[in-house]
């Protein structure tokens, strides 16, 4: 599962993409898995998987969740890919 997140926290809005590192460790925090994202995921949810993929971006965020949560002004999914694989060139071709 890929997301690509459209967040604005006070700088105009910017997409982020979700990574591996990024979902795992959404799992870890929630105690959770990945298949769980088909059910729904809630703002917190959102909102902590773009910090994280934003971290790894290396973008510049506080270092506390909850400080970055207060600063969000707009959060929305702006794609996914359940199979992040789909679409991949083919290196065979």
């Amino acid at each position: 599962m890929q997301l690509t997140l459209r967040v604005d926290i006070g700088d105009g809005p910017e997409d982020v993409t979700t990574t591996l590192w990024s979902i795992v460790a959404w799992e870890r925090k929630y105690k959770t898995k990945a298949s769980d994202m088909a059910k729904g995921l809630g703002m917190e949810d959102l909102a902590y998987l773009a910090f994280e993929a934003s971290k790894a971006a290396k973008k510049v965020m506080p270092a506390v969740f909850d400080d970055y949560l207060k600063k969000i002004i707009s959060l929305e999914v702006v794609s996914e890919d359940a199979d992040p694989t789909h679409g991949a060139p083919d290196d065979a071709s």
